[in-house]
């Protein structure tokens, strides 16, 4: 893997060395299994050592691997006859979010997710996974379509957050992730939102009033990035790292504080690493949740989702 992170170094040189150890065997025909197995035990207990104790930082940088698989990953490995739907019917259509119809196990649904791009040029096609309001507008519409077709919905979240540019202003930013918070809280069809990499503020947050709300082990869902918390508290993003310690916005302290309903494991290293793995493991968790969910009536489901959301946090009355 070229792409490999700052902290993977030792492991990445590591790896090298013993694919040098056994290029060298093949080619001057010199037994060195001995020191290879030594290598690769070492190696095994180097990734075990890192991947094992990641810092929340590291976890925010394995979410934006550009490697990751995406939103259209998962769409093409776990569902079957997709069609993508385009358009909020009011300004245009955003290719920052996807979304559409499709079967699940032979069970129509209907899926949407942010999508980012894997390169430069795919990137400013889909504005870097940023939606403007049209985004939030077409998933609206969807979710609304799926409502009165009885299908379940099913979100993927990866994004930094909403488009903070003048033009998404104009059209209603603000407006357009209110009235999704809003119309997702009274959906009468189970809704399943699945953080796979990047949940920043509003922006992740709109797809994200679900029934059940999943959450990759190397993720992080937050009403704002670290660098954008770095530079309102210490008025310099290069305090990032530092940030996204004190601000608990990983899978496990989430999940301590009933945020996320499920932690979903993911091959050691990141998702990247072994994207066939992680599309099974999630479709295990995909199948779990509509087992729960379809059982539900409208009113159930309507209830058990606001239910969620009023327990998160902790407050105390005053007689002040």
């Amino acid at each position: 893997m070229e792409n490999h992170l700052p902290f993977e170094k030792p492991i990445m040189e590591l790896r090298n060395k013993i694919d040098e150890l056994k290029s060298f065997t093949d080619e001057k025909d010199i037994d060195l299994s001995g020191e290879i197995e030594k290598l690769e035990q070492r190696l095994e207990q180097l990734e075990a050592e890192v991947y094992n104790n990641l810092k929340p930082w590291q976890r925010v940088q394995i979410a934006r691997h550009p490697e990751r698989p995406t939103t259209l990953d998962y769409i093409d490995s776990l569902f079957e006859q997709f069609i993508e739907l385009h358009g909020d019917r009011l300004f245009g259509d955003d290719e920052a979010i996807v979304g559409g119809i499709a079967f699940f196990e032979g069970s129509p649904v209907t899926v949407i997710g942010h999508q980012r791009g894997r390169d430069t040029k795919e990137n400013v096609r889909r504005n870097f996974g940023m939606p403007h309001p049209e985004g939030y507008r077409k998933a609206l519409r969807l979710m609304k379509q799926a409502e009165k077709f009885n299908r379940p919905v099913i979100c993927f979240v990866d994004t930094k957050g909403a488009y903070p540019g003048k033009a998404a202003e104009e059209r209603g930013q603000s407006e357009a992730i209110a009235r999704n918070l809003m119309e997702m809280a009274g959906l009468k069809v189970p809704v399943i939102s699945v953080v796979i990499g990047e949940g920043g503020s509003g922006g992740g947050l709109a797809l994200g009033v679900a029934n059940h709300v999943h959450m990759f082990e190397n993720s992080w869902y937050s009403t704002i990035s670290p660098e954008g918390a770095s530079s309102i508290l210490w008025k310099d993003a290069s305090y990032a790292r530092e940030a996204a310690e004190a601000m608990r916005i990983t899978a496990g302290d989430l999940k301590e504080f009933g945020v996320i309903d499920e932690i979903v494991r993911e091959p050691r290293g990141g998702a990247h690493h072994d994207p066939k793995e992680q599309m099974a493991i999630l479709r295990k968790t995909l199948q779990q949740s509509l087992k729960d969910l379809l059982v539900l009536t409208p009113n159930e489901l309507i209830e058990s989702r606001y239910e969620k959301f009023k327990q998160m946090g902790t407050f105390e009355e005053s007689d002040f």
